[in-house]
């Protein structure tokens, strides 16, 4: 893709605030152009206990308990996930080996390590987590300390002022809620922070969300890193057009759990065993699920949907 998207949108001058218990349509003013928009929270779940003591009574006219209504819908075919175990420890090794370099500078795929066979790690948190357990998202102008953490250059197709950084809640493998970030295109940032709070409240297990910085775009690769990211300045897989993700249209999630094949090439290169979608783990996406159908309601198209190559983790405007 050699030119910048068409559809042009801003953000909306007022930001609807979404608090339990407050009507949908409470609306606040904009707040100074230094302070962050808060887009959503939610209430964390419940941890009131249970009712005790035997059930009540039902009437004697009420249809027996175990009477399925006539009109019962059929069973979802989307996989359930199993349930996470408990805490499993971080490999020491985890970012550190560089893996081996073919002829044509391609890093080489490799046996996924028997350690993220079954990915569970637990996140470290760049961000202060969530104190109240509830989901919340914020939207922001890039800041300069932001733009240089991240793979921005004045030769990216978007200028700094049609990007957004945003702060959103989720959960990690560890079964605790933890705060991310992401860089994406300002016209979609609002729908962004939604989808995501749709997967917060779904737990939808996420290992870390962070910004990409230029440093790993060189150099040779781990083939081991799990970042939920946004924004990456770089061109497409084996071509010279920018990517979706150059622009802010695109994002990929849990990328070891969902990777991308085409051929024989595996990205990341260690996550060969993630390849066999039937064997269900926590963090896979499937057709159907939270994730893909929240991308489907904005409109967006799903790499797991591809014909030539797949690309489980990359959602993107224009479906490329």
């Amino acid at each position: 893709m050699s030119s910048r998207p068409r559809r042009h949108r801003t953000l909306p001058t007022l930001v609807v605030l979404l608090v339990v218990g407050l009507p949908a349509t409470a609306c606040q003013p904009d707040p100074p152009a230094d302070e962050p928009v808060v887009v959503a929270t939610t209430e964390p779940p419940s941890t009131a206990a249970p009712p005790t003591g035997p059930p009540p009574t039902a009437p004697a006219t009420a249809p027996p308990a175990t009477t399925p209504p006539a009109t019962a819908p059929p069973a979802t075919a989307v996989p359930t996930e199993p349930p996470l175990p408990p805490g499993v420890a971080r490999p020491d090794w985890l970012g550190t080996r560089p893996l081996e370099v073919g002829p044509d500078g391609i890093a080489l795929s490799a046996p996924t390590p028997e350690e993220l066979v079954v990915r569970r790690i637990p996140t470290i948190d760049l961000l202060p987590p969530p104190a109240d357990g509830a989901y919340h998202a914020t939207i922001e102008v890039l800041t300069p300390e932001v733009v240089a953490r991240s793979t921005w250059t004045a030769e990216c197709p978007v200028t700094t002022d049609e990007l957004r950084y945003l702060t959103m809640s989720f959960w990690g493998f560890d079964d605790r809620p933890h705060t991310g970030e992401m860089i994406v295109n300002a016209t979609w940032a609002v729908e962004v922070t939604e989808i995501f709070r749709q997967l917060f409240e779904v737990r939808y297990p996420i290992e870390e969300m962070r910004i990409v910085a230029a440093a790993e775009l060189e150099g040779t690769p781990t083939g081991d890193g799990n970042d939920t990211t946004g924004f990456v300045c770089r061109p497409v897989r084996g071509a010279s057009s920018w990517s979706q993700h150059a622009y802010g249209l695109a994002i990929d999630i849990n990328p070891f759990i969902n990777p991308y094949q085409r051929d024989e090439r595996i990205l990341p290169e260690l996550a060969g065993a993630y390849l066999d979608r039937s064997h269900v783990r926590p963090g896979m996406l499937f057709e159907g699920d939270t994730a893909v159908s929240a991308f489907d309601a904005i409109g967006w198209g799903w790499g797991g949907r591809w014909s030539s190559l797949v690309d489980w983790m990359h959602f993107s405007a224009n479906g490329r």
